[in-house]
């Protein structure tokens, strides 16, 4: 079994407070470069190294403040000889400000000293099911599965002029262009529309249906190519309409939350996404 050293907790801590300091909603969005360090050592009064879990700073005003973490990944509650243990080293550096961190909570005894010592207790954790609840108990948006259909035009397979009387088909030769350069001219309606156009008003025709058809369409006007101009008195389109596809989407906003942060003196909890927090 692989021992449990604390440091995958003590990233764990500092992935989320990275994520809470560079957040809008601590009013700290003017200081810019917060860096959230892991394992820090700092020199006390009496200049002996202590090291501290989790570091940062930030200057306000003129005045740097700076802060620290002691993480404790127990799988039992905090004690107070942990909080004591946590005060004898803050109050060998002054200016510090102090908070714990732990998984699974604090004995009274080291709820009321960390009061005393103004010590802010933290609860920093995954997530569970009671995140996904409201105030009274009723499930929030946790999953949306959105079931998404595609309706494709139709795939023009042939294509066949209808020419006027007289007309010598061996002069008009086989048009050639993409299906949006071949433009289709109706002088009885005033109507003109591309090939491309043609695939999606065949639709039009169709309800709830796909497979091979054929029509014919007759009327005076023309066709126009790129290099090309053909009286015609209808057409005749063969096209083929596709099933349509359909696709479920499963979005899951559990995955996007990193983690939880429970503040024990304020009775709040912050839930912190990947790209927001939300109080609660």
């Amino acid at each position: 079994m692989t021992k449990n050293t604390g440091k995958e907790y003590e990233k764990f801590v500092q992935s989320i407070y990275q994520a809470i300091i560079q957040s809008e909603s601590l009013g700290l969005t003017d200081q810019q470069n917060i860096i959230v360090e892991i394992d820090k050592k700092l020199i006390d009064r009496n200049s002996i190294e202590r090291q501290f879990d989790i570091y940062w700073e930030y200057t306000l005003a003129g005045h740097t403040y700076r802060s620290v973490i002691e993480c404790k990944d127990y799988n039992s509650k905090i004690s107070i000889d942990r909080i004591d243990g946590f005060i004898g080293k803050l109050n060998d550096i002054p200016g510090l400000r102090g908070i714990f961190a732990s998984k699974k909570g604090y004995q009274s005894g080291a709820n009321i000293k960390a009061q005393q010592h103004n010590i802010d207790l933290l609860i920093v954790r995954e997530q569970n099911d009671t995140d996904w609840e409201d105030e009274n108990g009723d499930p929030l948006l946790r999953k949306v599965n959105i079931g998404m259909t595609a309706i494709h035009p139709a795939r023009i397979t042939g294509f066949n002029m209808l020419l006027p009387k007289n007309t010598d088909p061996s002069k008009t030769g086989p048009i050639h262009g993409m299906n949006n350069e071949i433009f289709v001219f109706n002088d009885d309606t005033g109507e003109q529309y591309t090939l491309f156009d043609l695939q999606n008003m065949l639709l039009d025709h169709h309800k709830d249906e796909n497979g091979v058809f054929e029509k014919e369409f007759k009327f005076k006007g023309k066709i126009k190519t790129p290099n090309l101009e053909i009286l015609i008195v209808g057409y005749k389109v063969q096209y083929e309409i596709p099933e349509p596809t359909t696709q479920d989407i499963l979005i899951d906003f559990s995955t996007k939350l990193l983690g939880v942060v429970e503040y024990l003196g304020q009775g709040k909890k912050s839930l912190v996404f990947d790209d927001h927090i939300k109080k609660m």
